[in-house]
């Protein structure tokens, strides 16, 4: 049974005058789908889904063509707004089964993105080699030994192996088009298939980072941007010391809750955290859970302390769980990441095209903060970046430039995947920006964030509507979390 605001009327249109379905497919052709979905208030909105055609490498004359997915959801009333053209995070999000309701995320997604229709028109437009109307570039993973720690120098060599695979499993395909750069073009492409002039970018995380390649790429296309959790060109690689700054701030309002307090040492999360690390740094631990043994060590710690904290209300509890020697819950999570799994490729393909300026590189590797998180965040894309294909897109691509162009970032400071210092140092190079900073906001979308706030979400659609920023607010604040705490009784 289709989900109540769902209801799909599949009727194949031609959007050219020469249908691909009926003769050679060229670059820029498209095939569509229409169909009607039911928004809350019970009115029907006319949806488009269908896929684009381009080359799998624009260097290449002779390239193959792939398909790239897309879908337009119609404005309730026509306008002169630009349209919403809202890219997906990632690299490897793909976000069009929005359209089936196969799941709850999906059903959610869709609910979402009818609200736009307030705005103008929607344009969804997924990852080429990550796309559900083309192809999923995939490549089997290896299972990682459980009998000893996981270190960074076996993390560099992995990456650096599933390139080989992945490059030996494609010799059909011409992986190194799967830039952030053919990304932007595609952008650009749909852009035109579909008749529209100037647009609209709307992009959380890699899909922020994407749009900043649009507007670098394209910038004449582009009227203005919402982006959060933003992810500048040359900070694809996060900066340790700004992700332990976050998760400072998460153990700040941690160590003042009550459920916690009997499990805290003194000077707090923090502390606990830096005693369990120098634990692991002494010997690794070895934890049996369900008729399994797994040896962890430290390069295991620092990776699974940066992972939890995007949870910023178990996160407490997953440090204090270990410095107070329960291994169990995450001896679980780390065997399971262990096994082989499949790869998503774009992800790789992208990021260590794009990589960083070798000032940002140095940087990285001089962080203060690399004791307790590590650098597993970096060293193995930049170990695995020649044996990929894809071309390094150069320092003038990635390095950070003024922009007239209106953007609006909104960033959550307590955002352990991009740090909200990826948003106060893009915002000079953007005289005509304005950033939106949610005090306890993590890593969730622009409109989570802006949950308890409805009038600044009424002032975000305007913006996206008129590009007026009135009555934007420069920050907010949500409550405090209500912290989870451990899953074993204080001590005595």
């Amino acid at each position: 049974m289709k989900p109540w605001f769902l209801k799909v009327s599949a009727v194949m249109i031609c959007a050219l005058v020469l249908c691909p379905a009926h003769a050679a497919r060229k670059a820029g052709d498209i095939e569509v789908q229409k169909g009607m979905a039911k928004a809350a208030d019970g009115s029907s909105v006319p949806y488009e889904i269908g896929t684009i055609y381009l080359p799998e490498n624009r260097a290449n004359p002779n390239s193959r063509l792939i398909g790239v997915g897309f879908a337009r959801i119609k404005a309730r009333q026509p306008g002169n707004a630009p349209p919403v053209f809202w890219l997906p995070g990632g690299p490897g999000l793909a976000v069009l089964d929005a359209f089936d309701g196969s799941s709850d995320a999906a059903r959610n997604r869709l609910r979402s993105w009818l609200t736009y229709g307030v705005v103008g028109d929607l344009v969804v437009v997924e990852q080429r080699g990550n796309t559900l109307r083309g192809e999923m570039l995939r490549q089997p993973g290896r299972a990682v030994p459980l009998d000893r720690p996981f270190t960074d120098a076996q993390r560099r060599e992995a990456a650096v192996q599933l390139a080989r695979d992945a490059v030996a499993a494609n010799p059909d395909k011409d992986l190194a088009g799967y830039t952030i750069r053919d990304c932007a073009d595609d952008v650009d492409a749909v852009r035109r298939a579909l008749g529209y002039g100037k647009i609209t970018l709307f992009g959380g995380s890699f899909g922020s980072q994407w749009s900043f390649a649009v507007m670098r790429a394209h910038p004449d296309i582009v009227a203005r941007a919402v982006l959060t959790a933003v992810e500048p060109l040359d900070f694809g690689y996060d900066m340790p010391s700004q992700l332990l700054a976050a998760m400072k701030r998460i153990a700040a309002d941690a160590d003042r809750d009550p459920g916690l307090a009997p499990y805290l040492p003194p000077g707090g999360i923090m502390a606990a955290a830096n005693a369990v690390r120098e634990r692991l740094a002494r010997a690794p631990v070895e934890v049996a859970v369900e008729g399994q043994r797994i040896v962890l060590g430290l390069e295991d710690f620092q990776s699974a302390l940066q992972d939890e904290a995007a949870d910023a209300g178990n996160w407490p509890a997953f440090v204090l769980s270990l410095y107070h020697g329960h291994y169990e819950a995450w001896a679980r999570n780390e065997i399971k990441g262990r096994q082989a799994e499949p790869q998503k490729l774009i992800g790789p393909l992208i990021d260590t095209s794009l990589g960083v300026t070798p000032r940002r590189a140095a940087q990285l590797r001089a962080d203060p903060a690399l004791p307790l998180l590590g650098n597993a965040g970096f060293e193995p894309y930049m170990a695995a970046a020649e044996a990929w294909p894809t071309p390094d897109m150069g320092d003038s691509f990635r390095r950070m430039g003024r922009s007239e162009i209106p953007v609006l970032l909104i960033h959550g400071d307590w955002d352990s995947s991009t740090p909200v210092e990826n948003t106060l140092a893009q915002l000079p190079y953007f005289p005509n920006g304005k950033a939106l900073i949610v005090h306890r906001g993590g890593h969730d979308g622009a409109f989570y964030l802006l949950r308890e706030a409805p009038q600044a979400k009424e002032a975000v659609y305007r913006f996206l509507k008129t590009g007026e920023m009135k009555d934007l607010p420069g920050e907010l604040t949500l409550p405090v979390p209500a912290f989870v705490k451990p899953a074993f009784a204080p001590e005595s």
